[in-house]
Order: C-alpha cells, then sequence, then structure tokens
C-alpha cells in the first residue's frame, strides 16, 4: 500500500500568504518609525556628540579644538568640587529615596482598599504630583523665604533657619521632593499591591499568621519587582537632581549643595564654560547610573531567588 506525499501548495497560493505579512510588516515599520526617528534624534545622537565632546576640547563659543583624550576627564576627576559633589549627591540619594520609597509603601497600604474617603486620601496625595517640579521649587522657595514665608516669625524666634546651613538646606530640599513625588511612588506601589492575589492574604489569615508576618512574608516578597522599579526610577531621579537645587539654594550655602548635575552646569555654562569637562563628566555619570542600576536589578533578583 503506497502511501502518497501531501502536495505542497502551489506558489501563487504562496505568495497571495507572503502578501499579507509583508503588508503587516510594512505598516508595522511605518508606524514604529516616528518612534523610532525620535529615539534616535533626541538620545542617540546627543549621546554620540556628548561621548565626542568628552574626547575633544571643545570650548562653548569655538567650539570643536581636537581630540585631546583624556584630559578633559583628567579635569573632570580633578576639578575641586568633583569629589564633594558625588558625595553630596550620594548622600541626597541616600535619603530622598529611604524617605520617598517608606512614605510611598506606606500610604499605598493606607489607600489600599478602595472606600470612598479612600479615594479622597488617593486624590490628595496625588495632587502634588501634577505640579512641575520647577514650579514646585519656586513655590517652596518663597515658603523658605525670610521675608514673605509665614513661618519666618516662627523660625526667627527659634533661631533657626530653612536654607542658611547645609543641613538644613538638605533637609528642606529633601522635603520638598517627598513632598512632590510621594503620591506618585504611591500609585506604583499601589499598583504593585493591587496585584497580589487575595487568595495569598487568605491563605495566610488561615495559617494564623499575624499582619507583620503578612506583610513580611506575604506582601514584600511579592512587592518585590514594584520596589525594583521604584528603587530605580527613585534613585536614577535623585542622581540627577538639579532644579530643586539649583532653584532653593544655587549649590550653597559654602557651595555645601553643589550636585554632579549642577557642577556639569557650572563647568559647562558657568566660569569655564568648557563644553568637553562637562561632557566627561556626563559620561562618568552615565557610566555610574548604568552601574548601579544593574547592582539595584541584580540585588532584587538575588533576593527573588
Amino acid at each position: 500500500m503506497s502511501v502518497t506525499a501531501p502536495s505542497r501548495p502551489p506558489r501563487a497560493a504562496r505568495r497571495g500568504r507572503a502578501r499579507p505579512r509583508g503588508r503587516a510588516a510594512l505598516l508595522g515599520w511605518l508606524y514604529a518609525t516616528p518612534t523610532a526617528v525620535f529615539v534616535v534624534a533626541l538620545f542617540a545622537v546627543p549621546l554620540l556628540l556628548v561621548f565626542r565632546m568628552s574626547l575633544s576640547k571643545w570650548p562653548l563659543l569655538a567650539g570643536d579644538q581636537g581630540v585631546n583624550a583624556p584630559d578633559n576627564f583628567v579635569k573632570a576627576v580633578e576639578h575641586r568640587f568633583f569629589a564633594d559633589s558625588v558625595l553630596f549627591t550620594l548622600k541626597y540619594t541616600a535619603l530622598a529615596t529611604v524617605l520617598l520609597l517608606a512614605l510611598a509603601l506606606g500610604l499605598a497600604l493606607l489607600v489600599q482598599e478602595s472606600s470612598r474617603w479612600n479615594n479622597l486620601l488617593r486624590a490628595s496625595f496625588l495632587i502634588p504630583s501634577a505640579l512641575g517640579l520647577a514650579s514646585a521649587s519656586l513655590l517652596f522657595y518663597v515658603f523658605y523665604s525670610p521675608y514673605a514665608s509665614p513661618l519666618s516669625p516662627v523660625m526667627e524666634r527659634l533661631g533657626l533657619s530653612f536654607l542658611d546651613s547645609p543641613t538644613s538646606a538638605l533637609l528642606s530640599t529633601t522635603f520638598l521632593i517627598v513632598w512632590r513625588y510621594a503620591g506618585f511612588y504611591m500609585v506604583l506601589m499601589l499598583v504593585g499591591l493591587q496585584g497580589i492575589p487575595a487568595e495569598v492574604y487568605e491563605a495566610a489569615r488561615t495559617d494564623g499568621a499575624s499582619r507583620w508576618q503578612t506583610f513580611r512574608k506575604v506582601t514584600l516578597p511579592l512587592l518585590r519587582p514594584t520596589l525594583a522599579l521604584t528603587t530605580v526610577l527613585c534613585v536614577t531621579g535623585s542622581l540627577l537632581a538639579f532644579e530643586q537645587f539649583y532653584i532653593l539654594t544655587k549649590g550653597g550655602p559654602d557651595n555645601s549643595t553643589i550636585t554632579v548635575v549642577q557642577l556639569i552646569y557650572m563647568v559647562a555654562f558657568q566660569g569655564q564654560n568648557d563644553l568637553g569637562v562637562a561632557a566627561a563628566i556626563s559620561v562618568i555619570v552615565l557610566a555610574a547610573l548604568v552601574l548601579i542600576n544593574a547592582l539595584q536589578l541584580r540585588a532584587f533578583r538575588s533576593g527573588e531567588n
């Protein structure tokens, strides 16, 4: 008994099937083209230009004067404010990250259950996030002013100030950031909490777990992806801090609140007017960001395993 091999479809039929696939692929490329152009024009090209500037002598008003690598990186590391700005940025990042994530998680747990009162609280916590950071910084600049602040008489009697010492300037600026971003991170935490199945909590209650045990053994492990995302966002944003310190403190008092991004701005547009050294600092910051974020993600993954 002979077995007949299945016949292949005619070539014309195969071409007919390939045409819709080709059209779909072409349509997909057409949809993706504007985004690709946007990414190339506003990210890839500037990034390549920064790398080129970091390896060249590039005064602000004179343009490219030729390759001088690695002089820009040596000047960047030896800048008188480089070490202090790095240490201050790391200190601010640690403080802001801990306060923001702890407060955001607490607020998310507070308004986790859906009710009319909790919905009102969610909206109230989220309102500051609708305000731009520069606008919020200007608002707090007036609030911290010894001349216009409603708290200035009380602060004067107590002998305290908001921005006149390095510690008070750091704490005052951190308070602004926590006020501005706590609602945003609360929403991210809330999404993660609502993604945890209710059956898991029911099983924990059935096993007799207390609230603290449920939080530590159930909520935190299942919230790990959200915590990883919020930590990366918070650390990255804090390391790139600029507007709040530029508006509130201008790097003072006594150059004690200069962040790394402020230093880049100062080197590029104030005093030195050296885009090459500023680009070298930018490359160092980019490499540090990539390394720090990679270490964070690795730490969360190892903890999950």
